[in-house]
């Protein structure tokens, strides 16, 4: 008997397309705003949040860049796959969903926790 379940995706394959993804829009750099003018606060505000928004997701691709790296090493030392907390399996379905993840789901609602 047959099946046609597909095969597992390659985590490395899907970690280095999100590598990838991450350093595209890294190098793309934030761009620098325009010289204030005093003619309209709002225009000012708006200015100042939109560079605070794009410094913060500027912020938070790099961490998740650091973790999609840090997926790699461990997939090249072959501790790809162990919770770094407590040792055991991750769940296939977890690291298909979230390859970079590097905490099995009950140590990472304790981790969300603290």
């Amino acid at each position: 008997m047959t099946t046609d379940a597909a095969p597992p995706p390659d985590p490395r394959t899907a970690l280095e397309t999100e590598r990838d993804r991450l350093r595209e829009g890294l190098a793309e750099g934030i761009v620098a705003p325009g010289p204030m003018t005093y003619g309209s606060q709002a225009a000012a505000a708006t200015q100042v949040f939109e560079q605070q928004r794009d410094l913060a997701l500027r912020d938070r691709n790099e961490q998740h860049l650091a973790q999609v790296d840090a997926a790699l090493v461990r997939l090249n030392d072959g501790t790809y796959g162990a919770c770094a907390n407590c040792g055991r399996p991750i769940a296939p379905e977890r690291l298909e969903a979230i390859p970079w993840a590097a905490l099995c789901i009950d140590c990472q609602r304790t981790a969300g926790r603290g």
